[in-house]
């Protein structure tokens, strides 16, 4: 940092500050290598991931009917998010084991947990456009579970600002993991498409495209895509 000041490359008003990374570690616990006991290159990481992905997507039977180029594309991007929210969710200071088999599940606090949860929240929102419900004022909540969606929501300015002054990724994955399990079970007692009340209704069409709002600038952040369907 001082040469890079003495030199004139960072001008004064630069702040310059380092940032210490933890290593990733195989099951044995010592840097994460391949078989050869080489540095896996990231080409064939991703390969790895996607392939995994692949399989993970035919375990469950997702995404079966649809078109093989789709299919490639959804298992790339679950692939990719399994990979990144793998790394990100850990403090980054912190080692910790590339397990594969935990990064591609769609269970636990894993990428395609998040991702799939997202996908879920859209198809949603396409249904109600299909039966032409639109989203109105969001309304005070009805039920625990609605009223504690409400409030992980709002605390997405904290949030960001936190991730931002520790300089820790973690926090916003952490973040995103629970908004989505706060909005399965807000789902699970509120049944949006089948709601009479219109202005009930209206108001959790609301929420519901707010909670994919927020879940797409996070996954944004965190550079992770999330597919239309799956």
């Amino acid at each position: 940092f001082r040469a890079a000041r003495r030199g004139g490359v960072v001008p004064p008003d630069v702040v310059l500050e380092h940032i210490a990374f933890g290593t990733v570690n195989g099951p044995d616990g010592k840097p994460f290598k391949t078989r050869e006991g080489g540095v896996l290159r990231l080409q064939d990481l991703i390969a790895m991931v996607t392939d995994a992905a692949r399989k993970r997507l035919d375990e469950a039977e997702i995404a079966q009917d649809y078109p093989e180029e789709e299919r490639s594309q959804i298992a790339r991007q679950v692939g990719l998010g399994a990979l990144k929210f793998g790394d990100l969710s850990n403090h980054r200071t912190s080692n910790y084991v590339f397990d594969l088999d935990r990064f591609t599940s769609f269970d636990g606090k894993t990428g395609p947990y998040v991702q799939y949860g997202a996908v879920r929240i859209k198809s949603i929102l396409r249904k109600a456009a299909e039966r032409q419900l639109a989203a109105g004022p969001i309304v005070p909540p009805s039920a625990p579970q609605e009223r504690a969606l409400m409030l992980q929501l709002a605390r997405l300015p904290e949030v960001l600002q936190r991730t931002a002054d520790l300089r820790a990724p973690n926090t916003m994955a952490e973040y995103a993991y629970e908004v989505v399990t706060d909005f399965n079970r807000f789902y699970e007692v509120c049944h949006i498409l089948r709601e009479p009340d219109p202005v009930r209704q209206a108001s959790w069409l609301g929420l519901v495209d707010l909670t994919l709002r927020v879940l797409i600038l996070l996954l944004d952040l965190l550079g992770i895509d999330v597919p239309e369907r799956m």
